[in-house]
């Protein structure tokens, strides 16, 4: 079992920039896939972008281009480097992982607000 916990959400202006990062309680090499997922206000839960135990990554396309996801083993840490924010990026955004596409790990959420 893994606890994941995000840190980083705010409220900013269009255009600008944020960080997202999700510490694991313990390491996650093993954990293959590490994902970001977003929920809009009255909407699902959807992919933001995910990264694999070697570095592959995979965008919405909403947010290619703007987003990038990385990863640092050694800190157990996951990031979501979001640029160019629009209000429709609006949202709560949620750390997972899993050793498949299947997440098997959730972090609580960090909310995200873009004003225009």
């Amino acid at each position: 079992q893994v606890q994941l916990v995000e840190s980083g959400g705010g409220l900013v202006q269009a255009g600008g920039s944020l960080r997202l990062s999700c510490a694991a309680s313990r390491s996650i090499v093993s954990i293959n896939i590490m994902s970001w997922y977003r929920q809009p206000p009255g909407k699902q839960r959807e992919l933001v972008a995910s990264i694999t135990s070697s570095g592959s990554t995979n965008y919405a396309g909403s947010v290619q281009g703007r987003f990038t996801i990385s990863r640092d083993n050694a800190k157990n840490t996951v990031y979501l480097q979001m640029s160019s924010l629009k209000p429709e990026d609006t949202a709560v955004y949620y750390c997972c992982g899993g050793k498949s596409v299947i997440p098997a790990y959730w972090g609580q959420g960090t909310q995200v607000t873009v004003s225009s």
